[in-house]
């Protein structure tokens, strides 16, 4: 079962994601960058690959190719999620899975995905990125530790309150 905090959750990463495209979309019209600070830019970068840029030179089969793999992602990910009773495990699925359909409606509309997040640093550029790359990796870090962390059974739990 979903619940209502997932849902929100959900809803506000696609939003904020979509939200911050545009934006970036309507400043950059003309191209350029914003020095934020002196190791944090915003810029425009297309990225007809996925995460940081990879599986960037796939060709004229590359957008089809990806939005069915992205798709096919999505649902393993929404079984998964709705199989799932972990909370940590779940609300990682949730952040993943906003993430996938964000970077989804990029590379349907535009054929690639929008990324304007420029980390650096003496002279070396982390791979531009984007609100739902952040929610991905967040969630597949909240995935691994979720993994790391051993299950309680209810019996030790039980035992722990006396």
């Amino acid at each position: 079962m979903i619940r209502r905090a997932e849902v929100v959750l959900f809803a506000g990463l696609l939003a904020l994601d979509q939200a911050s495209k545009a934006l970036v979309l309507a400043i950059f019209a003309e191209g350029g960058r914003i020095e934020v600070t002196s190791f944090f830019n915003l810029v425009l970068v297309w990225n007809p690959g996925v995460s940081f840029g990879m599986l960037g030179g796939l060709g004229d089969a590359k957008p089809g190719l990806l939005i069915g793999l992205t798709l096919a992602i999505a649902a393993l990910l929404a079984v998964w999620l709705w199989r799932e009773r972990r909370p940590l495990a779940r609300t990682a699925l949730v952040l993943v899975l906003a993430g996938a359909l964000g970077n989804l409606i990029d590379r349907v509309r535009f054929g690639a995905v929008v990324d304007f997040l420029d980390l650096h640093w003496a002279g070396y550029h982390w791979p531009a990125f984007n609100v739902a790359d952040s929610a991905i990796v967040i969630g597949a870090g909240l995935l691994l530790l979720d993994g790391l962390v051993p299950a309680r059974s209810p019996a030790s739990q039980a035992g722990e309150r006396r």
